[in-house]
């Protein structure tokens, strides 16, 4: 008997093909089901994953946070420790009186010395700063005031102010801050204070002398404040020494 031939119909001839599952029969529209179901399934293990994972680290970053509430401290930040240049000439009221006003300019300051910050120095040309220590204010601008009561009180001149001002002045002080500073390069540290002023005829704006002052004082103690108590002790030297300068000075033709 004669085999039947296939179909003619191509319909009919892929409905014969096998796909190796189930009934052999190859339907697309159960394979596409099936894919679909399969992504559903591995999208749905990968939020699990993603959920789960999310969970471990925020517990972990819960307990890191209760430790650091419960058992460490924030580091402490160090207070800012503030001084004055505060010295007092101690002169005896002078002989001689000039009859002139001496006006005091505000001190200029060299570069680096022109700051609140306290200087000091380890080797030749190097400075630094305290971190955690300060002057109240610049020591030019400290300046000013102690070099206005010292010349007052050596009473070597009819009225001493400060300029600019609205008085009419004879004789005018320039003053620049050469270098305050701590030397840690000796032991113990010591202190160096170079001041160089100028005393000037307003008039004729002739100069009529100048000079450098420069003290050094030993710190009692080898740390930032030794330091302040050192400087004010060589500003009290240089005071009176600046005060004697303007007095002899000032008398020059």
């Amino acid at each position: 008997m004669a085999s039947p031939l296939p179909s003619e119909d191509p319909e009919n001839d892929s409905d014969d093909v096998y796909s190796g599952c189930g009934s052999g029969i190859y339907n697309p529209s159960a394979n596409h089901a099936m894919n679909l179901n399969n992504s559903k399934y591995l999208s749905h293990q990968l939020l699990l994953a993603h959920r789960l994972l999310l969970a471990h680290w925020l517990l972990l970053a819960s307990a890191i946070l209760l430790a650091g509430c419960t058992g460490l401290q924030a580091p402490r930040m160090e207070s800012l420790s503030n001084y004055q240049l505060e010295a007092k000439a101690t002169l005896p009221a002078t002989q001689t009186k000039r009859n002139l006003v001496l006006a005091v300019s505000l001190p200029r300051a060299r570069p680096g010395f022109d700051t609140q910050r306290m200087v000091y120095v380890r080797q030749p040309h190097e400075l630094d700063y305290f971190a955690t220590h300060q002057w109240v204010d610049t020591p030019s601008h400290m300046l000013a005031p102690l070099l206005t009561q010292a010349l007052e009180q050596s009473a070597g001149f009819q009225s001493v102010v400060q300029s600019p001002g609205t008085v009419a002045a004879d004789v005018r002080l320039d003053t620049e801050l050469v270098r305050l500073q701590q030397d840690f390069g000796t032991q113990p540290s010591r202190v160096n204070l170079t001041l160089r002023a100028q005393l000037i005829d307003v008039r004729s704006k002739r100069v009529l002398a100048a000079k450098q002052f420069d003290e050094t004082e030993n710190a009692p103690v080898d740390n930032a404040y030794g330091g302040v108590i050192a400087a004010n002790r060589a500003l009290q030297r240089i005071l009176e020494q600046l005060a004697e300068f303007c007095i002899n000075e000032s008398a020059r033709p």
